[in-house]
């Protein structure tokens, strides 16, 4: 029942940024399901591991693979998809709980909440950059195949 939960509230929160974000209206579910997708990934592999940074790193690729698949089969900017998918893993309550705890002069707790926000939005960054790579190296060899056929 709670990954039901899980599912659903990711599914929402998604498609609710998509609209905040001004994404086509025939692409919304598409960003939820992206989105839950994610959501689900890191779920699963955070309970398993225990390490979130692990977790939101391969949440992140597969979100951004996704993305630019959708992008290509529906002719729209990745960005569309990818920026809706990522903000279930965007780790906002932490973020606040390590501003709060340096206005509250528990520094030490606000240091290690900072220090898990960078980790976790290096994650992010680190999984777009690399599956971007991922697909600029695929299509390199799709072209070089094709230079080779024709």
């Amino acid at each position: 029942m709670n990954i039901l939960a899980q599912l659903i509230t990711s599914f929402i929160a998604t498609g609710a940024f998509g609209i905040i974000f001004n994404a086509p209206k025939n692409t919304l579910i598409k960003c939820g399901l992206i989105g839950m997708g994610g959501w689900l990934i890191y779920y699963v592999i955070e309970d398993y591991f225990g390490d979130a940074v692990l977790a939101t790193w391969i949440a992140t690729i597969f979100i951004a693979v996704v993305s630019h698949v959708l992008a290509k089969f529906y002719k729209t900017p990745v960005i569309i998809f990818s920026v809706a998918g990522i903000i279930p893993l965007v780790p906002g309550g932490l973020a606040y709980d390590a501003m709060r705890n340096f206005v509250e002069n528990d520094y030490n707790q606000a240091l290690g909440n900072a220090a898990n926000v960078l980790m976790l939005s290096g994650a992010i960054a680190f999984g777009l950059i690399f599956s971007e790579v991922l697909n600029q190296v695929i299509r390199k060899i799709k072209l070089q195949r094709m230079k080779l056929r024709g």
